[in-house]
């Protein structure tokens, strides 16, 4: 186990929009998914949105990086299902039909690569590398065609057998779901130090679901164990804390959703957790281990209502360290436009706690799916030869942050209704999209298309 503390940063990769975002409605549980079914979408001005939040990181002085949509529609996927011929017979038959399977194999929602994978950086590992394990996504269909090319895109990117270390989904079946670091946060004095990882789930996965469940829980704590046994952490370090069945029926599909890490402090709604005194109690014992107190930052649901916690996505924001020290939140624009949640940040940034700068953002594109700034980051601790060690140029500059927005203007279309995911265009669009993006990244061939 690391025992000395590494210079190390923590690199937001943020998912790209995929080209064939749309609102399909397709997240049951997720509200803004759900009431915004069948709205037009704009694939060319989310992306767009999504590179100027990036650039808004790396002029905060944060090291930025960039992981690329997947292919859709999944080609692959439809073929399973007996549709056959070429790429675009394929799509054209599935299209006519089997419509709602195909809107399912187009879906874009890869792009919340919050829920690409669970990460442990090297300073909590026995073995002293970064550990990957991608999620199955097993709840939702047309996210459980994921796990396969996000394990293959990190394995590109973290080829360093030196460095990391790639394991399989955790098997899928039942109840026995794994969502990533949606439900996965990690406290440290510094991100260099050996932390404390936080394992937030919503059910056991062997469990009845209970009968006052609106929606279902997304997060076995079966799954979660698995995760930090093969990420070889220690055991003194880790905290199962069971999300609150309250916040899971208010829309609150993901722990991130009501609580967001960083640093020492864990800012949270007051409802976020089944039993919050047990959970802060465990927290303070696994610091403790470390010599460190944790920073807790409550909201009451007295001054920010937990319905207004979930339509704003106030704990939806990336919370990060700013390089001269202190703390800023990345926040939706929707946190603004709202009175309870602009003003509690306010007070916060004026406070004297971490939370010294607040940033809103327009992500009203993503958004309206239901996913917000940490939705769309996937937080990876690297230390300096870790990130020497990264292939292709997925670490983002300002110039090549210039070539995504050219290349997204170039290739992307700005109007797109479900129904037009029938079109067999669009797959040819989207694979000259995709080419040329593995050109800019230098990812060789990465899709199937390409091989």
């Amino acid at each position: 186990m690391n025992e000395q503390t590494s210079v190390a940063h923590e690199v937001n990769f943020d998912g790209l929009v995929g080209p064939t975002h749309n609102y399909g409605g397709l997240s049951y549980g997720n509200l803004a998914s759900m009431n915004n079914l069948g709205d037009i979408s704009n694939p060319r001005g989310a992306v767009l949105q999504g590179i100027q939040k990036m650039r808004t990181l790396l002029d905060l002085g944060l090291v930025q990086g960039v992981l690329p949509p997947h292919e859709r529609p999944a080609i692959s996927a439809l073929r399973k299902f007996g549709f056959t011929g070429n790429d675009r017979d394929v799509v054209d038959a599935a299209g006519k039909a089997a419509p709602q399977l195909l809107m399912n194999c187009s879906s874009a929602s890869a792009m919340w690569t919050a829920n690409a994978a669970t990460v442990s950086p090297s300073a909590d590992t026995r073995d002293c590398k970064v550990h990957f394990t991608p999620a199955n996504l097993g709840s939702m269909f047309h996210r459980s065609l994921e796990p396969e090319f996000a394990g293959r895109t990190l394995q590109a990117i973290f080829s360093d057998e030196a460095h990391f270390v790639h394991h399989a989904p955790i098997p899928y079946g039942g109840r026995m779901g794994d969502e990533g670091a949606a439900n996965h946060g990690r406290l440290s004095t510094t991100h260099g130090a050996h932390g404390v990882e936080l394992f937030v789930y919503g059910h056991s996965a062997f469990e009845k679901q209970s009968a006052g469940m609106t929606f279902q829980a997304r997060q076995a704590i079966e799954a979660s164990h698995a995760v930090a046994t093969n990420h070889q952490l220690d055991g003194r370090a880790i905290a199962f804390i069971r999300q609150s069945a309250e916040a899971i029926n208010a829309g609150a599909f993901h722990n991130d959703v009501v609580s967001v890490t960083n640093g020492t402090a864990l800012f949270y709604h007051e409802q976020a957790f089944e039993d919050k005194t047990q959970a802060l109690e465990a927290i303070t014992r696994a610091c403790a281990t470390f010599e460190f107190d944790p920073d807790f930052i409550e909201v009451p649901g007295n001054s920010v209502s937990l319905t207004a916690a979930i339509k704003t996505y106030l704990f939806n924001s990336q919370l990060v360290s700013l390089p001269h020290g202190g703390m800023a939140l990345i926040l939706p624009s929707e946190s603004e436009e709202n009175d309870a949640t602009r003003d509690f940040v306010a007070d916060a940034v004026a406070g004297n706690g971490p939370i010294m700068q607040a940033h809103y953002l327009d992500l009203k594109q993503s958004m309206k799916n239901g996913g917000g700034p940490a939705c769309l980051r996937l937080r990876v601790v690297l230390t300096a030869a870790e990130q020497a060690a990264l292939t292709g140029n997925c670490l983002m500059t300002h110039d090549r942050l210039d070539d995504l927005e050219a290349w997204a203007k170039k290739h992307y279309r700005d109007r797109m209704r479900p129904e037009d995911l029938i079109d067999p265009n669009l797959y040819q669009e989207n694979c000259a999209a995709l080419d040329h993006l593995t050109q800019l990244l230098d990812l060789g061939s990465l899709y199937d298309f390409q091989r």
